[in-house]
């Protein structure tokens, strides 16, 4: 699909509808807690001024063209502009750079941002790789030149919206919003790993330790149901597996409208109703089983997650490994 068909789509940020499948098993999951080293994260906290939107301004921070010579911030208040450069000397985008475009609220929004930005001349030769159609039609409507993403493409910095951040270790999770068809995560985590610079846009109760409900996996079409029995044995008690449907409720084998990626994937979602004691090991699991294609988890290094709150934002660095023990 090029990127003028991606443009004139639009893609749903509701919720998807699933029906529990009826698998068993009896093998229930032995977790082990995990020893973080949270020496390896850098957090900065400041309080911002009152405004309608602690989202809308950690968006306009992740794109807001920041280094100690620079006379401009597009951000309507001074004082804003000048706490920022305490919290951040580094410029996140650049003139002349490949970026990465993510899919969710606050993405829209710093796509908008960097719209604005291009048209003030603050940036120029800004190149944008959306991860999804919604983030492509917003990004040709803010006058965003666009390329579609290869294997080979080299990516400077991106952003994304996250559905969770696990408290310490900065592992993500995304995927719980309703696909298109045209659409997947496998081209969403090949973005977000390929970038040099990688920035997560979160409010604060996204980001917390003994992460509950979903994880998006992706699995072989032809023999789903064998791998999600599989997954079920894996994770028995802990969580429930269901099939993801294109429209409308999947019955047991998935119903007539089953949701099928561009890469002819099936989605489940690995519904978790007890606190995960580690995101990495249930990614672990998941990369071992036959017929998994790829999941909803990310974790990568370096990264940076900007928290939005009413009463502040923070800035969080993950710089290297943590330690599992």
């Amino acid at each position: 699909m090029n990127m003028n068909q991606m443009a004139s789509l639009t893609c749903s940020s509701s919720s998807s509808f699933s029906t529990k499948l009826p698998l068993h098993s009896s093998t229930p999951l032995k977790r082990r807690r995990r020893r973080s080293n949270h020496d390896f994260l850098r957090m900065v906290t400041r309080s911002c001024l009152d405004d309608s939107s602690a989202l809308l301004r950690a968006a306009q921070y992740t794109v807001c063209l920041r280094n100690l010579n620079s006379q401009f911030c597009s951000f309507q208040s001074l004082q804003l502009c000048n706490l920022l450069s305490v919290i951040n000397v580094d410029t996140y985008v650049k003139s002349g750079m490949v970026v990465g475009l993510g899919s969710g609220h606050a993405s829209g929004m710093a796509i908008q941002h960097l719209g604005r930005q291009l048209r003030t001349g603050n940036l120029k030769d800004i190149v944008g790789i959306p991860m999804s159609v919604a983030s492509a039609s917003e990004a040709a409507k803010s006058g965003i030149p666009l390329d579609t993403y290869q294997d080979s493409t080299q990516i400077d910095f991106a952003f994304d919206d996250a559905d969770a951040i696990e408290e310490g270790t900065l592992v993500a999770i995304i995927g719980r919003r309703k696909l298109q068809s045209e659409e997947s995560i496998v081209q969403e985590k090949s973005i977000l790993y390929a970038a040099n610079k990688l920035v997560f846009i979160i409010e604060e109760n996204q980001y917390k330790g003994g992460l509950e409900g979903s994880i998006p996996v992706l699995i072989q079409s032809p023999t789903w149901l064998a791998t999600a029995e599989e997954i079920d044995d894996i994770f028995l008690g802990d969580a429930e597996v269901w099939r993801r449907p294109a429209i409308g409720q999947a019955g047991p084998l998935g119903g007539d409208f089953p949701l099928v990626t561009k890469e002819g994937c099936n989605v489940l979602d690995l519904i978790f109703t007890s606190p995960i004691a580690s995101l990495a090991e249930v990614a672990k699991r998941l990369d071992t089983v036959d017929g998994v294609v790829d999941h909803g988890v990310v974790s990568k290094i370096p990264c940076t997650v900007v928290i939005a709150s009413p009463n502040g934002m923070k800035i969080l660095d993950k710089l290297t490994a943590d330690i599992v023990g």
